[in-house]
């Protein structure tokens, strides 16, 4: 657990990479506009299209984690996160033909386990950095839209797109303000 004398440290290292949850939140937000501007793609494109998505966020995360490498304990949250987006795309991207209901369920466990990954971290480092709220916001999104997919998977393709698509944008969203805000860090 970290104590007082390491909450700067963990503000730095946090506030440093302030453009990392910016890049995120640019990337959810332009991908849920493709996916809002052609609901009717087919649904490879789609697994395609979230496969990137799933790889690009896992890297991401991964690059946050390992910038922390000396401060390991800390970081093992964010680089688990990291490793389940990576795998979970390079599933998606390596074996597209897998049934749309398969599919769903895939994406429902991914935004599962992100999402109670995302909401541990900010349980952790709510008295170490400023915009955790938006980080277990973050969270809470992921998981809302795990249940979502779950409970409804024979929803129809365009229903899905809409689905996916409002789940990025949100996620996005908070991505950019988390990133907005741990950049203030870095002039505290």
């Amino acid at each position: 657990m970290l104590n007082e004398n390491s909450a700067p440290e963990v503000a730095r290292l946090f506030g440093a990479r302030w453009w990392v949850p910016l890049l995120r939140g640019i990337v959810a937000i332009a991908f849920g506009c493709l996916a809002f501007a052609s609901p009717g793609v087919t649904m490879a494109t789609l697994v395609l299209l979230f496969g990137a998505y799933a790889l690009v966020d896992g890297v991401f995360s991964l690059v946050t984690a390992i910038g922390g490498r000396h401060r390991s304990e800390d970081r093992w949250l964010l680089a688990l996160e990291g490793i389940v987006g990576i795998l979970a795309g390079v599933v998606i991207l390596r074996a597209p033909g897998l049934t749309s209901v398969a599919l769903i369920f895939f994406i429902s466990i991914w935004a599962m386990a992100t999402g109670f990954l995302r909401i541990a971290a900010s349980i952790r480092l709510r008295k170490e950095i400023s915009g955790e709220v938006w980080l277990a916001l973050s969270g809470v999104v992921a998981i809302l839209f795990a249940l979502m997919l779950f409970f409804w998977p024979t929803v129809g393709v365009v229903w899905l797109a809409w689905m996916i698509a409002g789940y990025a944008v949100i996620l996005g969203v908070c991505e950019i303000i988390l990133g907005v805000q741990l950049r203030s860090l870095l002039t505290a």
